[in-house]
C-alpha cells in the first residue's frame, strides 16, 4: 500500500425502508431519531441520532406507514402529521 496514495472511501448502498431495494445514499431520504427521541428529517444526512432511509417514492412511503417499518427502524412511535411532512 503506497501511504502517498489516498485511500477510496467505500461506498455502501443504503437499503429504503418501505420497497427494501437498496440504492445510492443521494436516491433516498434520511428520516433521523436525534438524542431527545424525535423524528426529523435529515436533508444533509449528517444529523447524529438512528436513522432510517425511504425513497422518494409515494409507494414507498404508503408501504412503509402500512407495515410501520419507519417506526421500526427508528424504534420511535411516528405521528400521522410526521408523514404528511414527509410526502409534501
Amino acid at each position: 500500500m503506497n501511504p502517498k496514495q489516498p485511500v477510496e472511501k467505500r461506498r455502501r448502498p443504503r437499503s429504503c425502508v418501505g420497497c427494501k431495494e437498496e440504492r445510492p445514499k443521494k436516491d433516498l431520504l434520511r428520516i433521523v431519531r436525534g438524542p431527545d427521541g424525535e423524528a426529523a428529517i435529515d436533508p444533509s444526512g449528517r444529523k447524529p441520532g438512528r436513522g432510517a432511509y425511504i425513497c422518494y417514492d409515494e409507494e414507498c412511503l404508503k408501504i412503509a406507514r402500512k407495515k410501520r417499518s419507519l417506526s421500526n427502524a427508528l424504534g420511535c412511535e411516528i405521528s400521522e402529521a410526521f408523514y404528511q411532512e414527509i410526502s409534501d
